[in-house]
């Protein structure tokens, strides 16, 4: 099994274990699970891929499951292919073994899964890049941009450029609860449930799993532009994410509607200018909320409420409440 390169930058300060370093010899891989090529997602499918293929250092690519054209892409680019993943009853691929057998499958030390219609340029390795120099343990996440996308793309040299500016005009920012990609040293994250690929709350039981785990959990959206193509959902059974047994099997293998974590939960944010605590009022509120799901047996149940009532004084006295706060405005002490 390779190892990965002694970094000079010298040891994690929280751990005190050896940092990574990307190289050509110590490769990230890349795994994902593509849905069938047909239509529109064969398009943007065939888009996202061939953008992670074009990534320096260069990645390993695992593709992962059966779905027509899987191995007919994997076989044109030069992927791996691995056709056997386990599934639930409805044919949905589990998270569970994807995460497991890529891990397995590669000498790789460092992972990605990324959902197959994500478009990925040179300042995603530059971001993971910047986080392996400070860090050994790791969740990176962030936002995605969506934008519609129709045809193949060219992948001139000049490409990035103009999806850029694409972004720029036409492209929103996805919520907090759009998490599109996830990197992690391997053997971070442990055993997985077997969560439905595909289907909400498996995504947002992950941040909970690393926020758990104290581990460090770095929003990297400000320095990262991960492109989302849109789509629609017509290959769902019944068109629509947000129903069916498959979605409440995600939720109950959560454990708990409060684990349903988001990009409003990440510890850290990576900035152009450096890596940083995430210590906006937003941050910080919802870490005082999260704190007794995140260390269930230190009795902190109390601790949210007691802050809020131990800053009344002060916050009365300059005319700020939490909503104001939020809102970014100064209010009148009455509305306290």
């Amino acid at each position: 099994m390779s190892t990965w390169p002694r970094n000079t930058a010298g040891h994690d300060a929280l751990d005190g274990r050896v940092l990574i370093s990307l190289s050509e010899d110590a490769m990230l891989t890349i795994f994902a699970t593509p849905k069938a090529f047909r239509g529109h997602v064969a398009v943007i499918q065939r888009n996202a891929i061939r953008s992670w293929t074009l990534l320096r250092p260069a990645c390993e690519i695992i593709l992962m499951g059966n779905d027509e054209g899987t191995a007919e892409i994997a076989a044109e680019f030069g992927l791996r292919h691995v056709p056997d993943v386990a599934r639930n009853t409805f044919g949905t691929p589990l998270v569970s073994d994807l995460f497991k057998q890529a891990q397995q499958l590669s000498v790789s030390n460092l992972f990605c899964y990324v959902n197959s219609d994500i478009l990925l340029m040179s300042d995603f390795m530059q971001a993971i890049q910047r986080v392996v120099d400070q860090k050994s343990r790791f969740l990176l996440v962030g936002h995605r941009w969506n934008l519609d996308v129709k045809e193949i793309l060219e992948f001139k040299p000049d490409w990035e450029e103009k999806l850029r500016s694409q972004v720029k005009k036409f492209a929103t920012l996805a919520g907090a609860s759009a998490m599109d990609f996830f990197v992690f040293p391997r053997g971070l994250l442990g055993e997985i449930p077997p969560f439905a690929i595909g289907r909400p709350a498996w995504d947002n039981w992950m941040l909970y799993r690393a926020r758990s785990l104290s581990v460090p959990l770095i929003d990297a959206t400000p320095v990262v532009m991960a492109v989302h193509q849109n789509h629609d959902y017509s290959h769902h059974p019944q068109g629509d994410l947000w129903k069916g047994d498959e979605l409440l099997a995600n939720v109950k293998l959560a454990g708990s509607a409060a684990h349903a974590f988001s990009l409003v939960d990440t510890t850290h944010l990576l900035t152009p200018q450096k890596l940083r605590l995430a210590y906006d009022l937003d941050h910080l509120v919802r870490h005082c909320e999260t704190l007794p799901m995140c260390y269930p047996w230190l009795p902190l149940r109390w601790l949210p409420k007691a802050l809020l009532d131990m800053s009344r004084p002060l916050r009365s006295r300059f005319g700020l409440t939490l909503s104001s706060l939020r809102r970014g405005r100064v209010s009148s002490a009455a509305d306290n």
